[in-house]
């Protein structure tokens, strides 16, 4: 052989050792195979080598074992891609997270973020609870679901019911008799016939007619885990007796309800009901079942089968809200005793987990770390949707189901998002069927105009996403501590008028902007408050009627804040021309307590130091944590702080009574956390809580705000607006911040769900593509190393020369 050639040779059998010793490094034991047996594992092709096969450098026991070790290596490939063509095939469904069987199907598919606690209803104070068990459970009172401001109907009730008041000495009055005169109140309620409880095990009987799960023990319940593990169910009619029975259970000394205190001061003999249960109760084994039946309470009354009273101490007009709310929901006697049964707590078969109810729906999963379901109720008495609402309603749709029957959707799907991102992206994509939006996908969804109004961005717009506001029945607000002497002008050494004093805090409320305030911190999510009345609740203004004189002028068809010169001019009138006392020269210190979590915000704090300098006022924040804050509100110490309140039900009596003497915190330990006192706010507080909604009423509440804007014991701060989103095939969504049983009236069109499924969610395939090119790329070094194998075999007798 010439030099050349052998040169040639030496490369050519150094270049496929390195290929070998490549492929050694990738997959041990390959370079063992023949150049035949590499290229059958990648395309499976027999090729038999043409020259003499190389020395082995395994046995031939590893070589066998490699080489099946990389057939079956093969096969899962194979396997893989295959399946990874089938389900690319499938088109957009791979992304679905719900079963196939519920595609198409009549389902709303909704998600939340904590898990319930309680579905108790003597238990449930929660509004993230109240969305389950208000589908199940029906007070005899419920809200009109369009009206504005928010009207009580007839739940299970015929009519809503109107109360007698009687005297000392039993004597009826008249519905107009003064409140001193009235010594109790007697509703009389009156449920339709005809309405069932869901299926239930509780219920099911034998030929005798005794229960067939009422003797239950640890051994019976083997195999037992959920309320679909009973196979026989049963149902009966709702009684007057299942409401009494529900009263009573407020009492019950293992439940805890939160209402207990409240109500027991309003319910005749209720507290020492309480008192009575709490004593047997200590001579009962734990866990014992306690015969509520066997206990009188004076207050409810059986009347008989479909009507009961409820007696109150004095005169409670606001009692019929609470019967609308879950915790005056029927409760069988039934369900009670079966759930308290030696071995049932264990398994999580309680009222707190699986509730009974004669509602729309019925819960028929419970995994509330993941999934939670609502499926109709077959018992359900039937219900029609509303044919009138307030101005609007027609035009955006909300009454195109008039008349029809209740409810619409069959089935509910909750899932779990424990974090916003997934469940946006999932709204996104369909899969969830409304939404919230939080801080993060705020820009994304939301658009604010010049004027601080809310719009939908375009993208939503191309999706036919709808936009749903709604302002909450809360207030949040900046108190004055009337007791301070700076701030209240109860100044003992008379330096500080109350006259110099209400100035100075009407300056105050001028110059903090709060329209800006909801533009820069809550993306335009509120409206400036002008009194301590939120729309929805009787007595709420708008329009120029509504506004408040001392912190705005009515200009160019708009509510406009009087101008910070205008505020400094009020403070210099007190006697703090340019922020300092006009007679010692010391400057205007004013001090905010405050908890880290909420106007302790720093960036909220340097905004609002902004503020009070217009006015050349010094602001000093005094951060603390919230028991301390909590203490000194409590001790009269503070001398500003920010605070908000919800309505715990729809009536203007649930806010005013925050400024009520009467409540004063310092002097009775009550709610007005600014220790305010006005004698004739006072008066009017009196003759107008206990009132009917009347024009009367709606005089004396406009006479209360005009007090308590001149006197401006708060900065009237905002009301927060509620933005939530619904794709186009979810209809009648309205907005609603009182009343939780909803889901009957919303309706879903689910083949035009599916349409815009499929069309945002159109398979991804360049995986499919990657993958193809990574097996290209497998093949090619295969059969380079085939075709370097062949020359292998000259490789011995070569040269080794330079």
């Amino acid at each position: 052989m010439d030099m050349p050639k052998a040169r040639r040779a030496v490369r050519r059998c150094q270049s496929i050792r390195r290929s070998l010793e490549a492929a050694e490094a990738i997959q041990p034991g390959i370079a063992g195979l023949n150049a035949a047996e590499i290229l059958h594992f990648w395309t499976g092709e027999d090729v038999k080598a043409r020259s003499r096969p190389p020395v082995p450098f395994q046995s031939a026991a590893k070589k066998a074992a490699l080489r099946a070790k990389l057939q079956s290596m093969s096969n899962r490939s194979f396997f893989l891609l295959l399946l990874f063509l089938c389900v690319s095939g499938c088109g957009n469904e791979q992304n679905d997270p719900y079963p196939p069987e519920e595609r198409g199907k009549n389902i709303l598919y909704s998600a939340f973020i904590e898990r319930p606690k309680h579905l108790d209803p003597a238990r449930s104070f929660v509004e993230d609870e109240s969305v389950f068990i208000a589908q199940i459970y029906e007070p005899p009172l419920q809200y009109h679901y369009l009206k504005r401001p928010y009207t009580l109907i007839p739940g299970t009730a015929a009519s809503v019911p109107e109360p007698e008041y009687y005297d000392a000495s039993g004597i009826r009055l008249p519905g107009d008799a003064p409140s001193s005169r009235i010594a109790s109140s007697v509703y009389e309620i009156r449920i339709r016939p005809g309405i069932f409880y869901q299926p239930h095990p509780a219920f099911a009987v034998d030929v005798d007619g005794k229960p067939v799960y009422g003797a239950l023990d640890a051994r019976k319940l083997a195999g037992i885990d959920s309320i679909a593990d009973f196979r026989q169910t049963g149902s009966r009619e709702l009684t007057a007796d299942d409401y009494i029975y529900q009263i009573k259970r407020l009492a019950h000394p293992r439940l805890h309800s939160p209402i207990f205190g409240l109500m027991a001061e309003r319910i005749v003999g209720l507290e020492e009901f309480g008192q009575r249960l709490r004593r047997d109760a200590k001579d009962l084994p734990p866990g014992a079942w306690i015969d509520l039946d066997r206990y009188p309470l004076e207050g409810a009354i059986r009347v008989d089968r479909y009507t009961w009273r409820i007696k109150l101490r004095g005169k409670y007009p606001q009692f019929l809200y609470w019967l609308a709310m879950n915790f005056f929901a029927p409760v069988p006697r039934e369900a009670d005793c079966f759930y308290s049964q030696p071995g049932m707590a264990e398994k999580n078969l309680t009222l707190d987990w699986y509730p009974v109810g004669t509602g729309p729906y019925m819960l028929t999963e419970n995994n509330p770390n993941s999934r939670m379901t609502l499926e109709r109720n077959p018992n359900f008495h039937g219900e029609n949707y509303p044919c009138e609402g307030e101005d609007g309603d027609r035009e955006t749709g909300f009454l195109t189901d008039c008349g029809r029957a209740l409810p619409f959707i069959d089935k509910a799907v909750f899932t779990r998002e424990k974090e916003s991102i997934p469940y946006w992206n999932k709204f996104l994509q369909g899969y969830y069927d409304a939404s919230g939006i939080s801080s993060d996908s705020f820009d994304q969804a939301v658009r604010l105009n010049v004027d601080g109004d809310a719009g939908l961005s375009d993208e939503m717009r191309e999706k036919g996403i709808r936009l749903l506001t709604s302002v909450n029945t809360s207030t949040f607000y900046m108190g004055f501590n009337l007791a301070d002497p700076l701030v209240g002008g109860n100044d003992p050494d008379g330096r500080v008028s109350a006259e110099r004093a209400r100035k100075l805090r009407q300056a105050v409320s001028i110059a903090i902007d709060q329209e800006e305030f909801i533009s820069i911190f809550m993306n335009g999510r509120g409206i400036p408050a002008m009194n301590p009345l939120p729309p929805g609740i009787f007595g709420y203004r708008d329009g120029q009627a509504g506004i408040n004189p001392v912190v705005y002028d009515w200009t160019e068809g708009g509510p406009r804040r009087k101008p910070a010169g205008y505020a400094k001019r009020l403070l210099a009138d007190a006697g703090w021309p340019n922020g300092r006392d006009a007679k010692t020269g010391e400057p205007l210190v004013l001090n905010l307590d405050t908890t880290a979590g909420g106007m302790g915000d720093k960036s909220r704090l340097d905004w609002l130091t902004r503020q009070f300098a217009k006015l050349d006022i010094q602001l000093v924040v005094r951060s603390t944590d919230f028991n301390r804050f909590q203490d000194k509100l409590f001790k009269g110490a503070a001398q500003l702080f920010y605070l908000g309140w919800n309505a715990d039900y729809p009536d203007p009596e649930n806010f005013f009574f925050l400024l009520s003497g009467n409540e004063s915190t310092l002097l009775r330990g009550g709610e007005n956390k600014a220790n305010y006192v006005n004698a004739e706010f006072d008066r009017l507080f009196a003759e107008m809580k206990d009132m009917n909604n009347t024009p009367r009423r709606l005089e004396i509440i406009a006479r209360m705000n005009r007090i308590l804007q001149e006197d401006a014991p708060w900065v009237f701060g905002f009301h927060p607006k509620t933005y939530a989103l619904s794709h186009a095939w979810l209809y009648n969504r309205k907005p609603n911040n009182v009343a939780n049983n909803t889901l009957k009236y919303q309706r879903i069109d689910a083949a035009g769900r599916a349409r815009r499924r499929h069309e945002w969610n159109a398979p991804v395939l360049w995986p499919l593509a990657l993958i193809c090119g990574a097996l290209a790329c497998a093949i090619v070094p295969a059969a380079a190393i085939y075709r370097r194998r062949e020359r292998a075999t000259a490789c011995a007798d070569a040269p080794r020369g330079n």
